[in-house]
C-alpha cells in the first residue's frame, strides 16, 4: 500500500496507533518533548503533509506561517483549539483537525471526581492520612456537603457538559444550563434554559465550566459574588475562563464553599495561592488522562489526518 504523505509526530501515540500511523503515512518522530519550533523544523527538513500535535504545541500565526507549502493539516489529540490560530491555518489551505467525541467520557467522569472531591473536602483528609491519620475528627469536624440534590449550572452545554449532566441526574441533581443556543428538547434532557448566564447564577449550589477556551474571562469577582453563598465551583474547561484572583478571594471570604479545577491559567506553571487554600480539590489537567480515551484521541487526529491526505473532508474540522 503506498504511503499518503508524509507526518511529524510531536508527541507519543499508543502502539497499535502507531502502527496504523506506520502502514499509512511516513512518520517522523522528533524526541520526547519536542516545542513548537522543533516541529516547524522538522515540517520543514521532511516536507510534511500533516503534523499532529497537542495542546502542549501552540501553533499560532507565526508558526503557521512558517511550516511548509506541503502541509495540508494540523491535527490536535483535542476537543479544545485555542492553542492553534485556526484563522491563519484556513488563509493558508490549511485544514485544522480537533478529537471532540473521543474526549467526552474521561472529562466528564474528572468533573465529576472535582465535585465529589471538592464537596467532601478530599484534599484535606487525604493528607491526614498521608500524615498517618493526624487528625482524628470528631462529630462536627471535617464536614463536607452532600453532592446529591444539589442544582447544577453548566455553562457550555456541548458534548461535555451534556456527559456531566447526565451522570448528574444520578446524583438526583436539577440541571440548568446557559449555552450561546438552546438545545432541542431531546438534547435537554429536562434540563432548564437561561440566555443569560447572570440569570442563573443564583440558582446554582454548583457550577461546572464546560465550554472551550479562547471566549476571554467568563467567571469575574461579579459573576462569583452572584452565585448562593456556600456555592461549589468547579472547572474542568481552560483555566483562562477564570479570574484567579477573584477566585482565591471568594475562597476565602466563604462566598464558595470549594472549588475544584483541573485547569489553570499559565499551567504548569499554575498559581500555587490556590493550592494553600484549605478548600480546593486540584488536579493537574488529567480530564482525558485514560488509555482509552488517549487512544480514541489519537485513533480520532490519524482520521482527520487521513481522510484530508486522501482527498476527502476531515471528520472533525474545525470551522469558524
Amino acid at each position: 500500500m503506498a504511503k499518503l504523505g508524509t507526518l511529524v509526530l510531536s508527541l507519543p501515540i499508543p502502539e497499535p496507533v502507531r502502527a496504523r500511523a506506520e502502514r499509512l503515512f511516513d512518520c517522523i518522530e522528533p524526541p520526547k518533548h519536542i516545542g513548537t519550533e522543533k516541529l516547524i523544523a522538522a515540517a520543514n527538513a521532511n516536507k510534511a503533509d500533516a503534523v499532529l500535535i497537542s495542546l502542549g504545541i501552540p501553533i499560532k500565526a507565526d508558526a503557521i506561517a512558517r511550516l511548509p507549502a506541503s502541509v495540508k493539516i494540523i491535527a490536535s489529540t483535542s476537543v479544545g483549539f485555542d492553542h492553534i490560530d485556526v484563522a491563519a491555518a484556513n488563509a493558508r489551505g490549511i485544514v485544522v483537525g480537533i478529537t471532540p467525541d473521543a474526549v467526552t467520557d474521561a472529562t466528564a467522569d474528572v468533573t465529576l471526581l472535582l465535585m465529589l472531591g471538592a464537596c467532601r473536602r478530599a484534599k484535606e483528609h487525604v493528607r491526614s492520612m498521608d500524615q498517618a491519620w493526624s487528625v482524628r475528627n470528631g462529630f462536627f469536624d471535617g464536614l463536607g456537603l452532600d453532592l446529591t440534590g444539589k442544582t447544577l449550572g453548566i455553562v457550555g452545554m456541548g458534548r461535555i457538559g451534556r456527559a456531566v449532566a447526565e451522570r448528574c441526574r444520578g446524583f438526583r441533581m436539577p440541571v440548568l444550563y446557559h449555552n450561546r443556543n438552546r438545545l432541542s428538547p431531546e438534547l435537554e434532557g429536562g434540563a432548564r434554559y437561561f440566555a443569560s448566564l447572570d440569570e442563573m447564577l443564583p440558582h446554582c449550589q454548583v457550577l461546572s465550566l464546560n465550554l472551550p477556551g479562547g471566549q476571554g474571562v467568563i467567571m469575574t469577582a461579579e459573576k462569583f459574588a452572584l452565585l448562593p453563598k456556600g456555592a461549589l465551583f468547579v472547572n474542568s474547561a481552560r483555566g483562562n475562563l477564570v479570574d484567579e484572583d477573584a477566585l482565591i478571594e471568594t475562597l476565602k471570604s466563604g462566598q464558595l464553599f470549594a472549588a475544584g479545577l483541573d485547569v489553570f491559567k499559565g499551567e504548569p506553571n499554575y498559581d500555587t495561592r490556590i493550592n494553600d487554600l484549605p478548600n480546593t480539590f486540584l488536579l493537574p489537567h488529567i480530564g482525558t488522562a485514560t488509555i482509552e480515551s488517549r487512544t480514541d484521541m489519537s485513533n480520532a487526529a490519524l482520521d482527520n489526518i487521513e481522510a484530508v491526505l486522501s482527498g476527502r473532508p476531515a471528520p472533525f474540522p474545525v470551522t469558524l
